[in-house]
């Protein structure tokens, strides 16, 4: 074996053959293990040390593309200094760009994920980022397994794979939705963790990575690099962005008792934020186990590298941090200004990139929404939390939908960040569905196999009168018209909508509002549903076509209410057509509220909003207009398929927990 080069980390091909380099600062001897066709090891001694980068370069006759390898570390066993090294343990390249899962019928040394060496060739063709504009965004969360597995028109052997989701089928549906951006899952190379597998589950979200750099193999037919950069190419063919929902807070070594698979054996002491009093234990801020120290050179180098090679050879647009409070965790705690967002910051691949923070973490002072950096967005659980409040209980007020709807300035407007800073959402995949949030007061997670204690009890649902599925007619209706009420305060919120697959179709998980481990018809999306739930289908579709043909929605700053040039953005109405007061704020049992919109350009010159969270229906003064007032849509009307009137002066009658949208 020659010394080969340090850089760049994991294994690369190369004219001379196969370079191998992997970090250990305290590792003393690094073994690679190789295995051939009939299953057979061979171990080579890293022969040269560069710093704290070990490395060596094999001839192509001993490694290629496709040739299966792992790692050996010798060094000290030594948990309270922090080191758990053990050359027994075969490890996983953290830079592998393929994941091999064990198979089942695996011999003993073979019952380990092992990387193999990946050729990066592949024909992009004319391949262009779509690199739509935050304002413009409309972002769709969806798990790549459980969008396909039930849906007829994808071919059968592609159902639940990267490939059908590229289907036409598929990315026709999404193109009929105005959708610009799909957030998929955890698509990170993960694992399931022993306990699940131990009560005949599994890790179906995938938020337990062991492979950062590779594709997961579950929904891959064959070789998971090509099939998945083939669903990003067709994605973009179709203007359609990819955002990956990325967990760097933690690995699926878990604490202290589970299994050593790559970094706790490679430098455990480094990867991992140890507790300073007993480095036996490592800092559970994730609520799963381990906490990846991002504070380290090296482990910030792994990250960064590891987005690049995202943007640069598998051609995304888009990252979702979960728990990201960790990634700017410094010895003080959350540090705004932390070397890490610096380093992101300054890295040329990640100039256009797509950032998005879930800003929050399990410990101390983890809750950091409206703190991330300019130029992150972050989900914004105050938006979630309060609409579905105003319209799910009788605790909701009227100032804080207001806010909302405005653009969440309270939250965003500090270091001059623009609206576009929140992503707005009503549900994701943590949580009921939209349709389980108007049909259910309480969780029903008894498959998931804790007693129904998992999952949030601070749902903020409401059943609409009756537990769980209904057959009464005017409660589907009621259940109908308050999606609808949900999704059209999304759509026409100032901020970046996210949509969760599915919602648009009344998807169902029958209660369970943490089905992490449901790999099942729990979980996947039943399209046999969708004829059911028409009505909401082309409900949001238009509500898509209205967001996109009217700025006013789309906003670069927020609503202010002030007069402006001559006009103000934004008026806020009582039911009596009176301005908004003080008073009138201060009060928490308002529940009806107009919202007038004046657009200098286009052919509208105002819009009207009209959003009545009473269970009582009440005539609405509206505005003076020469024209008359039209109607573009009253979700009351939408959800009972009653025909409509379509010119209105003087007032309209809004109905019962509704809202409806006005032009002139």
């Amino acid at each position: 074996m020659l010394p080969g080069s340090p850089h760049p980390l994991g294994a690369s091909c190369g004219a001379q053959g196969v370079n191998f380099a992997v970090f250990s600062r305290h590792a003393e001897r690094m073994v690679l293990v190789l295995w051939d066709e009939a299953d057979q090891a061979r171990e080579f001694d890293l022969p040269a040390r560069s710093g704290d980068v070990w490395h060596g370069l094999l001839p192509a006759e001993l490694a290629r593309p496709g040739t299966r390898y792992a790692f050996r570390a010798h060094g000290p066993f030594d948990p309270a200094a922090g080191h758990r090294f053990d050359a027994q343990k075969l490890l996983l390249d953290p830079y592998a760009r393929e994941l091999l899962l064990p198979a089942a019928n695996a011999p003993p040394p073979l019952r380990t994920p092992l990387a193999r060496v990946s050729d990066p060739a592949f024909d992009w063709e004319d391949d262009r980022p779509p690199a739509v504009p935050w304002r413009d965004t409309l972002i769709y969360e969806l798990h790549v397994k459980g969008f396909t597995r039930r849906h007829p028109q994808v071919p059968e052997h592609l159902r639940g794979t990267y490939l059908g989701l590229a289907s036409a089928p598929v990315i026709e549906y999404l193109k009929s939705l105005r959708i610009t951006a799909v957030e998929l899952l955890p698509v990170q190379g993960f694992v399931a963790e022993t306990f699940l597998l131990e009560r005949g589950l599994t890790n179906y979200w995938g938020y337990n990575p062991l492979a950062w750099f590779a594709p997961a193999a579950q929904y891959a037919l064959a070789d998971p690099v090509r099939e998945f950069k083939a669903l990003v190419k067709a994605l973009h063919a179709a203007g359609i962005e990819v955002i990956l929902d990325v967990v760097f807070n933690h690995t699926a070594e878990g604490n202290e008792a589970g299994p050593t698979l790559s970094l706790r054996g490679l430098d455990n002491a480094v990867y991992y934020r140890l507790l300073r009093e007993d480095r036996r234990y490592y800092e559970n801020l994730t609520g799963c186990g381990n906490t990846v120290n991002c504070a380290h050179p090296a482990v910030r180098g792994l990250v960064v590298d590891c987005l690049k090679y995202w943007v640069e050879e598998m051609h995304v647009d888009g990252f979702r941090f979960d728990l990201a409070t960790v990634l700017a965790r410094e010895d003080a705690g959350f540090n705004d200004k932390s070397v890490l967002f610096d380093a992101l910051r300054a890295e040329p691949s990640l100039t256009f990139t797509k950032l998005i923070a879930e800003p929050w973490d399990v410990g101390p002072g983890g809750y950091q929404l409206g703190r991330f950096p300019a130029g992150w967005s972050e989900w914004n659980d105050r938006y979630r939390d309060q609409v579905r409040a105003f319209w799910n209980t009788d605790a909701g007020r009227v100032g804080d939908l207001a806010e909302r709807i405005a653009g969440s300035s309270d939250i965003f407007r500090q270091r001059s960040r623009k609206p576009t800073a929140g992503v707005n959402f009503i549900t994701a995949h943590d949580g009921f569905t939209l349709r389980d949030l108007v049909s259910y007061n309480h969780r029903r997670n008894q498959a998931n196999g804790e007693n129904n204690t998992d999952g949030h009890s601070h749902n903020l649902s409401w059943n609409c009168g009756v537990e769980g599925e209904s057959e009464d007619a005017s409660i589907r209706e009621l259940r109908l018209k308050q999606m609808m009420n949900l999704l059209a305060t999304l759509m026409l919120s100032q901020g970046v909508p996210m949509l969760q697959a599915g919602d648009e179709l009344g998807r169902t998980q029958g209660g369970n509002n943490n089905a992490y481990c449901q790999d099942n018809e729990i979980s996947w999306l039943d399209w046999s549903q969708a004829p059911s739930y028409a009505p909401l289908l082309a409900f949001v579709r238009k509500l898509a076509d209205i967001r996109r043909s009217l700025p006013v929605y789309r906003r670069e700053t927020f609503l202010k209410g002030v007069a402006q040039a001559g006009y103000k953005d934004v008026t806020w109405l009582r039911a009596d057509g009176a301005e908004m007061s003080d008073a009138d704020w201060q009060g928490t049992s308002l529940r009806t509220i107009g919202i007038k919109f004046r657009i200098p350009e286009g052919p509208n010159t105002r819009v009207l909003l009209l959003v009545n969270a009473r269970h009582e229906a009440l005539d609405f003064t509206l505005p003076d207009a020469a024209e008359g007032w039209r109607l573009k849509f009253d979700t009351a009307l939408a959800a009972s398929g009653a025909p409509a009137q379509t010119c209105f002066r003087g007032t309209y009658r809004i109905e019962s927990l509704s809202m409806a949208m006005l032009e002139t």
